[in-house]
């Protein structure tokens, strides 16, 4: 691989590059997050999901604490050059801290917001 890889990206001016995580096979969209130049040559390194976490400033390996990471098959960057696209097997079937499949669980309906997918699993007996 080109050691020049990275720089190709339009980092913004934090260093970061938005994230999207699809899942292979469905094609859902699992959560969107964000990455700086280490998490992105981590994710590649480890071949599983590593993000950055602006409110923790520190690196997030998915998974970490509920065990669902999300291996990745693909890294894909768009046609201006600053999103990143994952396409991830996702551990468990759940990508949301909220215990769901997709972090777009929420649906715009003619009365505001419901959500329109189950929790798949109680996230206090996921998260210590």
């Amino acid at each position: 691989m080109n050691p020049d890889w990275l720089d190709k990206i339009r980092w913004d001016e934090n260093g970061l590059v938005p994230v999207i995580a699809q899942e292979a096979g469905t094609n859902d969209v699992l959560m969107f997050a964000w990455m700086n130049r280490e998490a992105l040559a981590r994710t590649v390194e480890l071949g599983e999901a590593v993000y950055w976490s602006r409110s923790r400033r520190k690196l997030w390996h998915k998974g970490e604490e509920s065990g669902h990471t999300q291996k990745v098959h693909e890294i894909r960057l768009d046609c201006d050059e600053d999103v990143v696209l994952l396409k991830v097997e996702q551990a468990g079937a759940i990508a949301c801290h909220t215990g769901r499949h997709s972090c777009f669980f929420q649906k715009l309906e003619a009365d505001g917001w419901q959500s329109v997918e189950p929790v798949l699993k109680d996230p206090h007996s996921i998260y210590k």
